[in-house]
């Protein structure tokens, strides 16, 4: 039993003591050990293959509003940064905003700032304050370096199972599966499943202070994700087996972040009616 709950321990140590980047808008030190140089010539590529695979929309108005809400938060993005002191910070971006025809209820920003809005997703974002909910949130993933973390962190996981079979080499076939399969769980819903949602709780605090930052109330941002979990239909997994915060979770602290991206935004002369 305390080797069962030691093994996830031990990877949540190794996550804790191995980072190597600062993130710009928490100042807390992150699990990162792929650079913007390596992760950005294969986000483009992926990019490009994925556009070539989808029919892109070009032209109407929808399309025209993400072009146009997606600027607005490249530039909320570029201004808030530099106010933090990180005017280099987006060296290598280079922005594009499509959508996508596709029923699935889904939007994305790859590294380096790609970013695809599916048309499934318009119906719940119902105007430009639902869509720079969406756009500022997967922004945020972007300049967070969320995927470059999780694909370290996928690694301290393998090299952490790699460390499991070494330490169980003179167990039976058994034993050592036994252990393997201890450890894919505990690291899995122990420390995996939680670095996951405390990226999409960062992406939320980010994102709602960028759509702020580009002039957009938000206060719409709880209508969205109500919107979103309305949609759901409560079929969303128990909150501890996901990678994502319950919606019940999320919208209270969507809530309680609220006057803090205001308050950011009014530094930039920005200022809501309510």
């Amino acid at each position: 039993m305390k080797t069962k709950i030691l093994l996830p321990s031990i990877l949540a140590l190794v996550i804790a003591v191995s980072c190597t980047t600062k993130n710009p808008f928490t100042g807390k030190n992150n699990l990162n050990f792929v650079s913007n140089e390596q992760l950005f010539p294969s986000s483009f590529q992926q990019y490009d293959q994925f556009l070539t695979e989808h029919k892109v929309v070009r032209g109407s108005n929808d399309a025209k509003n993400v072009e146009n809400v997606g600027t607005k938060i490249k530039n909320a993005s570029e201004r808030y940064l530099k106010s933090l002191g990180y005017d280099n910070y987006l060296e290598g971006y280079k922005w594009e905003y499509k959508l996508v025809e596709d029923k699935a209820v889904n939007a994305f920003c790859m590294p380096g700032g790609k970013i695809v809005v599916y048309t499934g997703i318009l119906p719940i974002t119902k105007n430009e304050s639902g869509l720079a909910t969406v756009m500022g949130h997967e922004v945020a993933h972007a300049l967070a370096n969320h995927g470059a973390q999780r694909m370290s962190a996928s690694q301290l996981q393998q090299l952490g199972a790699v460390g499991v079979g070494l330490a169980t080499g003179g167990k039976s076939e058994e034993q050592q599966q036994m252990w393997q399969q201890y450890y894919g769980l505990g690291s899995q819903v122990g420390v995996m499943l939680p670095f996951g949602r405390s990226h999409e709780s960062e992406a939320d605090m980010i994102g709602l202070t960028l759509m702020a930052i580009a002039g957009y109330n938000p206060d719409n941002a709880v209508a969205f994700w109500e919107r979103m979990s309305a949609n759901s239909g409560g079929n969303a997994p128990p909150e501890f087996l996901s990678t994502h915060p319950s919606d019940a979770t999320r919208i209270a602290k969507i809530k309680a972040l609220i006057p803090e991206a205001k308050a950011t935004a009014k530094k930039f002369g920005v200022v809501f009616n309510n």
